[in-house]
């Protein structure tokens, strides 16, 4: 498995990606939210290219995709936020995610982005660093348990980076 930025040519293999990663077995013919918002994400201002990567197996076949879109704490551009995640189920639970998740964190310290922030679960997200984001003063946009929304200080955290996370405007229509 190689992982590499998302290029035009990737844009209908990520959405199957999340279509069959999200996919709900009980409604076969609704199409998962995150399969629009990567489409949406991707005409936004807060995209940014270089933190959109996916996971090739050897054949060249997108098996994930991970993206970080740009986000704000209390108005300033000084966080992002991350999501979807997604893996292909033949892929699942075979260290792509973990991949993508060490890839993306590894590229945003790059770029000195200083915080990452997310929506997930709170028995995966720690393995990366993630905390509840409250820690840090950072907090969520909707009245979301503080287990699950959490953040990832990276190498230009400063603690002044305090007050409300806004996420890309996308998100705003989930």
């Amino acid at each position: 498995m190689l992982i590499r930025r998302e290029t035009p040519a990737d844009i209908d293999a990520v959405r199957a990606v999340h279509l069959a990663a999200f996919a709900d077995p009980d409604k076969p013919d609704a199409v998962p939210v995150e399969a629009g918002l990567v489409d949406e994400l991707r005409a936004d201002a807060g995209w940014l290219p270089a933190l959109s990567l996916v996971a090739v197996d050897d054949d060249g076949q997108v098996v994930g995709h991970v993206v970080c879109t740009r986000g704000r704490v209390d108005g300033e551009p000084v966080a992002l936020g991350l999501g979807p995640l997604a893996v292909l189920p033949a892929w699942q639970r075979r260290g792509t995610g973990s991949a993508l998740m060490h890839a993306v964190l590894g590229a945003a310290d790059a770029l000195d982005e200083p915080l990452v922030v997310l929506l997930g679960h709170p028995g995966y997200y720690p393995r990366f660093g993630f905390r509840p984001a409250v820690d840090l003063g950072v907090t969520p946009p909707q009245p979301w348990g503080p287990q699950y929304f959490m953040a990832r200080p990276l190498s230009a955290w400063r603690p002044s980076i305090r007050g409300g996370f806004t996420y890309a405007k996308p998100f705003d229509d989930l």
